[in-house]
């Protein structure tokens, strides 16, 4: 029987925020009472859903202000349609990106009602291009738009324009910066940024470097729900806020109090101990390894693999792993279980990655192997 309602799986792909799969995974608690969503407790009257968010995220990646919208697509939306509503947006040709599901920069940017202005090429764009557009008297330029490319690398004959070359135009520059990491510098973990991190941007040093608002998803690298954040200057942040899509746009109180939660993870540096995709994306090799052997029937061989961070994030660079690898494609019946088993096929054979599964979820693994024929 077809299932046609969610529920609970386990991730044995070793994609670590896949998509499909709901990216970072975490359990959203909401106790069964009242919520303070939209009340001054203080005062004792109507106040505003973005409070706790504002300061909270202000704080962790040193902006004047900070709001919550549903997703990515929806911050930068809303962003655009509050500062440049009619009026033109430079977008370099090579950031004009297309994400899962088919959704476009260039799309994104017409409902919001402003219109795109390309400069430069696909693999070159230069800090004249976009000044050559602002000057133009036919453009009416409001802002640029720097976005990070996210699910895939152009390499060779190229050249960008960095976010610090782009705050010396006279005008505003928000910045995509997707995927969500906080810091460049990660402090939470111990010992140096991982390898695989190499060149994703930080919201902190995007702010450091001159943009004026960033955007970025709650469900990635922030390791949160599914959320879009918006974060800059308060006069940009305030006028999102007032904006009329801004209502269409706002979550509920529980990803807002999800969002806080995550928030005061990071300033607590308990990253690695409250968020499952730092608990498994810090996991040590050796750490990963035993615990694959710990659970392969012996008819199975544990195998060096290469995990990544998925949805979009630090395309190109993996996170060494390790995998229980099965003779011939159980897919099928992995994926039958009360609490399905989401793995994949490898040279005729089947490929358990264990750095996307928690160790909690070892058990029922375990459980579920044994039960398959060798």
């Amino acid at each position: 029987m077809q299932r046609l309602l969610q529920s609970p799986a386990i991730n044995a792909t070793g994609v670590l925020l896949h998509t499909n799969l709901g990216r970072a995974p975490y359990a959203l608690q909401q106790p069964a009472h009242a919520s303070t969503v939209e009340f001054d407790v203080d005062r004792g009257e109507r106040g505003s859903r973005q409070r706790g968010v504002n300061a909270l995220i202000s704080r962790l990646v040193g902006t004047e202000a900070a709001m919550v919208v549903n997703n990515n697509a929806a911050a930068v939306l809303l962003v655009l349609a509050a500062v440049a509503a009619g009026r033109g947006v430079t977008v370099s040709r090579g950031e004009s990106v297309e994400i899962g599901g088919g959704f476009r920069v260039p799309e994104v940017l017409a409902q919001s009602g402003a219109r795109l202005i390309d400069v430069g090429t696909t693999n070159r764009t230069r800090l004249s291009d976009y000044r050559q557009a602002i000057q133009s008297t036919t453009a009416d330029v409001a802002a640029v738009l720097k976005v990070h490319p996210s699910n895939y690398r152009v390499t060779g004959f190229t050249e960008t324009t960095s976010t610090a070359q782009l705050a010396t135009l006279d005008v505003p520059l928000i910045v995509d910066i997707g995927s969500g990491l906080i810091d460049e510098t990660c402090p939470w973990l111990p010992g140096p940024p991982p390898a695989w991190l190499d060149g994703e941007p930080g919201a902190r040093q995007t702010i450091a470097e001159g943009a004026d608002v960033i955007t970025f998803s709650g469900d990635k690298l922030f390791g949160g729900p599914q959320a879009g954040i918006i974060a800059g200057r308060a006069q940009i942040v305030t006028a999102c806020m007032q904006h009329p899509l801004a209502r269409a746009l706002r979550p509920g109180g529980h990803i807002l109090a999800a969002v806080e939660a995550v928030a005061m993870s990071y300033l607590r540096r308990s990253v690695t101990v409250d968020l499952p995709f730092w608990q498994m994306a810090s996991a040590t090799l050796d750490d990963v390894w035993q615990r694959a052997a710990a659970i392969a029937p012996t008819w199975a061989r544990v195998v060096g693999s290469e995990a990544v961070a998925g949805a979009g994030s630090v395309p190109g660079l993996n996170i060494a792993s390790a995998a229980i690898e099965l003779p011939g494609d159980h897919l099928a019946a992995l994926r039958s279980r009360p609490l399905p088993i989401i793995a994949r096929v490898r040279d005729a054979a089947t490929v358990l990655d264990l750095r996307s599964v928690l160790p909690t979820d070892d058990a029922e693994v375990a459980v579920a192997l044994a039960a398959l024929t060798p």
